[in-house]
C-alpha cells in the first residue's frame, strides 16, 4: 500500500500518497481542522491511493510542520489553500474537510468552483446562523483568549483531547502539540477566530449548493461539539448529497474509526465515478 510521507512545497508541509499507477481518478485535497494537522489524514491518504486517487493533505500555516505565516486570518488561510493547490499542480480535486477545515475549505471551494470535482464534508459547520462552540467563544473574547493560549500546557492539552477521543495517544498528541510550540502561532488562533463573523457565510450558501458536484456528508453522530443537525442541513442544502451517519462515533471520526471512514469515502467515490 502506498504510504503518505511528509513533503514540502515552499513553506507548506504536506503529506501525500500516490496510486501505484495512473488511474484518471480525481485527486483528493484534505484540509484539517483545529488543533490538528495533516497527520489526522494519515490513515485515509494511503487508502485513497490504493483506490487510485492521488491524496494530498497540507499543514495549514502555524500547524504541524508548516511555520506560522501572519496574518492568520480566515481569508489568509483560504488563500494558502489555493496557493498550495497551484504549487503542487492539482487541477480539479475532491475536497475533504473536517472541523475548522470546513470553514476554510468550503469557502475556498465556493471561490474556486472550477477546481472542485467532489466534496466530502465531516463534522464541521458552514452556516451563517451557527453558534460558536465554547472554546471558540473563549478565543474570540479579548483577554480570555490570551489567557487560554498562553497558559495551556502539554499536559492540559493532552487531557483536553483525550476527553474528546480515546484514540489520542502520546505520539498523536506530540504531532498536534506542534501548533502550540510557538507563542506567535498560538496567538494566530486568536487572529483566525476573531477575523470573521458567522453571518459573513451567508453569501456562500447558494454558491455551495450550486457547485453541482458529488457530495458525501460523513458524520460522527455522537459529536458533542457540532450537532448532527448540521449534517442534515448540509445534506438538504446540497442537491443530491449522500448522508452517512456513523453511530457511536464522536467528533474526531478519522482518528476513532479510520477504516470505517475509508470504506465509506472510497465506496462513495467509486459510486460517483470521480
Amino acid at each position: 500500500m502506498a504510504q503518505a510521507a511528509p513533503k514540502r512545497a515552499d513553506d507548506i508541509a504536506y503529506r501525500e500518497a500516490e496510486p501505484p499507477e495512473p488511474s484518471g481518478r480525481a485527486p483528493a485535497l484534505c484540509i484539517h481542522g483545529w488543533p490538528q494537522s495533516s497527520y489526522m489524514w494519515r490513515h485515509l491518504l494511503p487508502a485513497l491511493a490504493s483506490a487510485g486517487h492521488r491524496a494530498v493533505a497540507p499543514d495549514l500555516p502555524g500547524y504541524g510542520d508548516t511555520p506560522f505565516d501572519p496574518p492568520a486570518t480566515f481569508e489568509r488561510h483560504v488563500a494558502a489553500v489555493e496557493g498550495f493547490r497551484r504549487r503542487i499542480g492539482l487541477q480539479r480535486v475532491v475536497l475533504m474537510v473536517h472541523d475548522t477545515g470546513g470553514l476554510i475549505g468550503l469557502r475556498w471551494a465556493c471561490e474556486h468552483p472550477d477546481a472542485v470535482a467532489g466534496l466530502v464534508i465531516s463534522n464541521t459547520g458552514f452556516f451563517p446562523d451557527q453558534e460558536w462552540i465554547e472554546i471558540a467563544v473563549t478565543m474570540r473574547t479579548p483577554g480570555q483568549g490570551e489567557i487560554l493560549v498562553n497558559s495551556t500546557s502539554r499536559a492540559e492539552f493532552g487531557t483536553l483531547l483525550k476527553a474528546a477521543s480515546e484514540s489520542f495517544d502520546d505520539d498523536v498528541l506530540d504531532e498536534y502539540w506542534k501548533a502550540f510550540e510557538g507563542r506567535e502561532a498560538r496567538h494566530g488562533w486568536l487572529q483566525l477566530y476573531r477575523s470573521f463573523e458567522m453571518d459573513e457565510l451567508a453569501p456562500y450558501q447558494e454558491k455551495l449548493a450550486a457547485l453541482g458536484v458529488p457530495t458525501l456528508v460523513l458524520w460522527g453522530q455522537g459529536d458533542e461539539f457540532l450537532p448532527v443537525d448540521y449534517a442534515s442541513r448540509f445534506a438538504q442544502q446540497i442537491p443530491g448529497a449522500e448522508l452517512v451517519l456513523l453511530d457511536g462515533v464522536r467528533h474526531f471520526i478519522y482518528e476513532d474509526e479510520p477504516a470505517r471512514c475509508a470504506r465509506e469515502v472510497i465506496a462513495f467515490l467509486d459510486e460517483a465515478g470521480v
